[in-house]
Parts: C-alpha cells; sequence; structure tokens
C-alpha cells in the first residue's frame, strides 16, 4: 500500500496573509552571527574551532496564537460552551484541553470555491456538496473547507476573498456530531469587511461573529489559513492535526496533514 501525505499548513512568515496585527515577526540568526552568544557559553572557543567556522542557527518569532494555520478552542468564542446540550452549559476548554482522538480523523472537503466573498454559507449548501460529492457525514468526521482563498494566499485581498459558514450552517455540522473543521480562508466566519457591511446596514448584532458563537451552543475546534485544499479528493483520505499546547490557550499552532492510502 502506497501512503502519500499532503502538507495543509503554511509557514509562518511575514507576509499579507493576515492583517497587520496577526503577522509574525520573525528573527532570523544564522551560522555567522551567533558567534557572539556561542563563544560566551564556550568561552574561549573561535571559529577555527568548529567545522567550516559556523556556530548554530536560530530564531525569535513574535507572533498571535492565530497567526500561520492554526485551531481555534472554544475559549476563543466565549467562556462557556455546550449550553444546547446541558442546562447552563460548561466552561469553554482550550487548547491544550482538545481531546487527541478528534485529530486524527477521516477528512471531508466542501468545494465552495465557486461561491463569492462574503457569501454565508447555509445548511443547504452543505447538504447539496455532500449530495454532489456522495458522502454522508460520520460523527467525528473532519470537515474542510476549500474556498476561493485557497488560491488568494499571499495576496493583500487574501483574508477578504472567500465565504463564509454562518450560525445556522456551523449547527448542523455540529447536529451531525462533527467537532473539528477546517477552511483555507482566514476565518471561518465571512470575512470582518463583510459582516461590518451588512451590520451597518441592517443593525442586526446576530450576524457578528456568528458561525464562532455557533461555538457557545457546541463546543467545537476550527481550523483557519488550511492550503492545498484543491489536492484532495472530496472524501476517502484522514487528517492529521495536532494543535501545540498552550495552557488555556485560545488557539494553538497545527502541522496539518492529510493522509491518502
Amino acid at each position: 500500500m502506497t501512503r502519500r501525505i499532503i502538507d495543509l499548513s503554511v509557514a509562518l512568515e511575514d507576509k499579507p496573509t493576515s492583517p497587520a496585527h496577526h503577522r509574525p515577526q520573525i528573527s532570523y540568526v544564522d551560522h555567522d552571527q551567533s558567534w557572539e552568544l556561542f563563544s560566551k557559553l564556550f568561552p574561549g572557543i573561535g571559529p577555527d574551532d568548529l567545522p567550516e567556522g559556523k556556530a548554530w542557527a536560530v530564531e525569535r518569532v513574535s507572533l498571535s496564537t492565530h497567526a500561520g494555520t492554526h485551531m481555534d478552542a472554544p475559549w476563543h468564542y466565549h467562556p462557556t460552551t455546550d449550553h444546547a446540550l446541558q442546562e447552563g452549559g460548561r466552561p469553554a476548554p482550550g487548547i491544550d484541553e482538545v481531546p487527541l482522538d478528534w485529530c486524527l480523523k477521516p477528512g471531508v472537503k466542501l468545494d465552495f470555491r465557486h461561491m463569492e466573498a462574503g457569501y454565508v454559507v447555509t445548511p443547504a449548501d452543505i447538504q447539496a456538496e455532500l449530495k454532489r460529492i456522495g458522502h454522508t457525514l460520520q460523527p467525528l468526521d473532519i470537515v474542510v473547507a476549500n474556498t476561493r482563498a485557497g488560491a488568494r494566499y499571499g495576496q493583500e485581498d487574501y483574508w477578504e476573498s472567500a465565504c463564509g459558514f454562518g450560525r445556522a450552517a456551523t449547527l448542523w455540522l455540529l447536529e451531525q456530531g462533527v467537532r473539528v473543521v477546517g477552511t483555507d480562508s482566514y476565518s471561518w466566519d465571512p470575512a470582518f469587511k463583510f459582516v461590518v457591511e451588512r451590520y451597518a446596514r441592517d443593525r442586526d448584532p446576530a450576524i457578528i461573529w456568528e458561525g464562532h458563537k455557533a461555538g457557545r451552543d457546541i463546543g467545537y475546534f476550527q481550523m483557519e489559513k488550511l492550503t492545498n485544499l484543491d489536492q484532495l479528493p472530496s472524501h476517502g483520505f484522514t487528517i492529521s492535526c495536532f494543535p501545540i499546547k498552550i495552557k488555556h490557550g485560545s488557539a494553538g499552532w497545527c502541522r496539518t496533514v492529510a493522509i491518502l492510502d
């Protein structure tokens, strides 16, 4: 059996993949620049003492937990969760509390590249796509959305180029037993630009961050800034998406991959 692994994660780099406040700042120190620190740790050592006179390469990174490919935890959406499942809900878990068995499950890809920027995905859209690809969702399937943002990664309009999931669509997925979802867009919701425009027009607060806020009703974990989803079949693959453990963090960076046998 031949196994193929497709990387669904973007690299952390200071590029226009997020608004400025979410972009990583990476300081690189190469094998020559690191001699000042290296020589302090090993007094008396010099370039002649190491192969080709090279010390080590290191980096220092300053970034948001929501930079790069990452997984959001229910704590990001609201301090409590599961209000639709139990009276009064329960404390929302942080990213270090994700059940690990949820992070290695069969994947299902929804192809929504034809949907325009700012469009709010509905349950009917999801149901129509599942019918088209001939798949019935199973509990704990990992559902990922291939949007037009996937082809805009690295461009200035990346975070405002895709459709997003509304409250009803998100809850419909959760009611089928899905607990981990993902998108190649900047956000699971429609971009703030479009939500702000709609709110200014209609003054309806229910539309604000509605996909994320569905996590108050049923807790779920959500990946953003995936890549290479266009290389995946609609189903028949496994997704591995274990996030970095940040104590009660609202998100954690994720090296997400698809495994095809």
